[in-house]
């Protein structure tokens, strides 16, 4: 902890050691669940406290676990590692003429709508407003736009960065079109991302929301369901989900978003008009700006244990053995429709997406003996539907790494740009490309260098 103290001097930021007061609440993840020891908190004042930062850990052999919030944490820092938080790099200017935004690594999706509505403009965001529109970037990121318009990194345009030297720098694909790459999708392991540039979208009219039926009613809204995705447009967006909460009869819902106005939005959802009438139903025209509200996930960190897979199918049988019993003690069981402009080229780590459905399981580990039985369900219905063994990055658990999410060709160019980008491994993503035999034996190191061993 000694060797930690100069922390405090070197920085303007916020420093939280072991033994201070607020250093565990600190630590903590979104995900209650996850341990994460670390050596230090740090909350950074801005990008050039980010560059000292940088500094005084290659210097001092430390390594920087960079989380605005901590959503996406899976434990593997160690006593080594420094926590970066960067809640305070809150910039967000919108320029509606060339429909681009500047954000900052701290701000969360439902400030950027907030931003873009007034202008008829969106981001690509995600079922909860919440999460840093970076930390998404990083991953690749699926929205509720991705099938109009692709992952929301490829939305990206640039990124403001802090390399490994501790330079800060502006980083395009023409400036460095491997690092650029590799920030579209590939993670945090590269550099710290201060800020991104990410083009806007069209959205003078959304129409969207939640049906939710009672559970004897699954079978007939999975058929409209189904009927749903073989035919819709790309800017009509629907998941399905089996729903249990604790207390409450389980229940079927249907999500949707259209980017269009509500005439054509109602004549697309028409299967679920003809099913029994909905416990209840808040479909309408809405702004950019509510669209945390369709599925209203928590807003306020909580333990759960999550599992996502891609579908390559959603035929009958596949139907048949997600509706065949109660998905308890699982929370939910949600199905997100792909395909779109998700299914074509994309110049970023994770490609195309060939698989046309997502699946999401998660569950509350109440204890350790429900913890138990939530992860043998989610593994039960993984080995009864059919899976492509893909998972996007985003969707990673901790039990997972990046050979989850990418093909081996693709693997082995992000370790390359991770070797020439950070051979002394000062930079700890949630999910590194590199792991701990490739650290101590990779050429760098061999040479001479003293690099800061990856934990896990």
């Amino acid at each position: 902890m000694n060797a930690l103290k100069p922390l405090r001097s070197a920085l303007r930021g916020q420093v939280w050691l072991p033994g201070d007061h607020g250093f565990d609440a600190a630590r903590r993840p979104w995900n209650l669940a996850v341990q994460q020891p670390v050596a230090a908190v740090v909350e950074a004042a801005d990008a050039d406290d980010i560059a000292a930062l940088v500094r005084y850990a290659r210097t001092a052999g430390l390594g920087i676990a960079t989380q605005p919030n901590g959503h996406g944490a899976t434990g593997r820092t160690d006593d080594d590692t420094i926590l970066l938080r960067t809640r305070r790099l809150d910039t967000l200017e919108i320029d509606p003429a060339a429909r681009r935004a500047r954000i900052g690594t701290g701000v969360p999706s439902g400030q950027v709508q907030a931003a873009a509505a007034p202008y008829g403009l969106t981001g690509l965001p995600g079922s909860s407003p919440v999460v840093s529109v970076t930390g998404v970037a990083l991953g690749g990121g699926l929205s509720w736009f991705g099938r109009a318009h692709g992952w929301v990194a490829d939305s990206v345009t640039a990124f403001d960065i802090v390399d490994a030297d501790g330079r800060r720098r502006h980083v395009t694909a023409d400036t460095d079109n491997d690092l650029f790459w590799a920030l579209r999708g590939g993670g945090g392991d590269f550099a710290i991302v201060t800020a991104l540039e990410l083009s806007l979208h069209p959205a003078p009219h959304l129409y969207g929301g939640r049906s939710l039926w009672d559970v004897q009613d699954a079978p007939a809204v999975m058929d409209a369901y189904r009927q749903i995705t073989a035919a819709a447009p790309e800017e009509l967006t629907v998941w399905l989900d089996l729903l249990h909460f604790p207390g409450s009869a389980p229940m079927v819902a249907v999500d949707a978003t259209y980017l269009g106005d509500q005439s054509e939005a109602r004549d697309l959802l028409a299967p679920l008009d003809r099913l029994p009438k909905p416990l209840s139903d808040s479909r309408r025209s809405m702004s950019v700006t509510e669209l945390g509200t369709i599925t209203a996930e928590p807003t306020d960190p909580g333990a759960g244990i999550s599992r996502a897979e891609l579908l390559t199918d959603l035929d009958d049988t596949a139907a048949e053995k997600l509706l065949a019993a109660p998905i308890a003690p699982l929370l939910s069981v949600q199905i997100r429709h792909l395909g779109g402009a998700l299914s074509r080229a994309s110049d970023s780590p994770h490609g195309a997406l060939a698989e046309p459905y997502a699946l999401y399981l998660f569950g509350i580990p109440a204890d350790p003996a429900t913890a138990e039985a939530v992860t043998a369900k989610q593994h039960v219905l993984a080995q009864a539907l059919p899976v492509s063994g893909r998972k996007p990055y985003t969707f990673l658990n901790p039990g997972e790494t990046v050979a989850d999410a990418f093909p081996p060709d693709t693997l082995a160019r992000l370790r390359n740009i991770k070797r020439h980008h950070d051979p002394h491994n000062v930079f700890r993503s949630n999910f590194p490309v590199k792991g701990l035999k490739e650290v101590a034996s990779s050429p760098e190191n061999a040479a001479g260098f003293s690099a800061a061993v990856q934990p896990g």
